[in-house]
């Protein structure tokens, strides 16, 4: 992968480039905020919402376990392999997605009204508050500062999450 990169330095605002792509960065940093809005929305739905929950809580966890993928298949290792001030924090955020991965299986295979539901999506919702504070905070602009070519991460990224299915919670018990 080329390692010149063609964005601009600006952290806090996404990096568009003139066809409408986002850089890889920017991808990431929209999907931290769209599952922090999810979440948001989980918290406010009334405590007997079961079909609501369910299928707000199976959607929370399609778009975590898209955006873990391509991150870890495609971000990660770029990142890792270009930055070695990275490397640690990159060791850091795999273990991080480890373990929501864990908790997203069991969150996947249990039903709305189960007992602890809501507590692991609390928890889900915590540790990924977590992660992308780590991520927004230090690792982005560690590989900002690594050159790599973030517009060819984004699109091969955002290519990568529209061919990631989820399993159907049926499917896990």
């Amino acid at each position: 992968m080329p390692t010149q990169s063609s964005v601009s330095k600006s952290k806090s605002k996404p990096v568009q480039q003139k066809s409408g792509e986002l850089d890889a960065i920017a991808l990431l940093t929209q999907d931290h905020e769209n599952v922090k809005a999810l979440f948001e929305q989980y918290e406010g739905l009334g405590e007997r919402a079961f079909v609501a929950k369910k299928k707000l809580a199976m959607q929370i966890c399609t778009e975590l376990i898209k955006h873990a993928t391509a991150e870890e298949e495609l971000f990660y290792p770029a990142v890792h392999n270009a930055s070695s001030e990275a490397e640690d924090l990159v060791d850091e955020a795999l273990v991080e997605h480890a373990a929501a991965k864990d908790l997203i299986a069991q969150i996947l295979s249990m039903d709305a009204q189960d007992e602890l539901y809501d507590a692991k999506i609390k928890v889900l919702s915590e540790q990924i508050e977590h992660h992308i504070g780590e991520e927004e905070s230090e690792l982005f602009p560690k590989a900002r500062k690594a050159k790599l070519d973030l517009l060819a991460i984004g699109k091969a990224i955002a290519l990568r999450k529209e061919e990631i299915s989820v399993p159907s919670p049926q499917s896990l018990s």
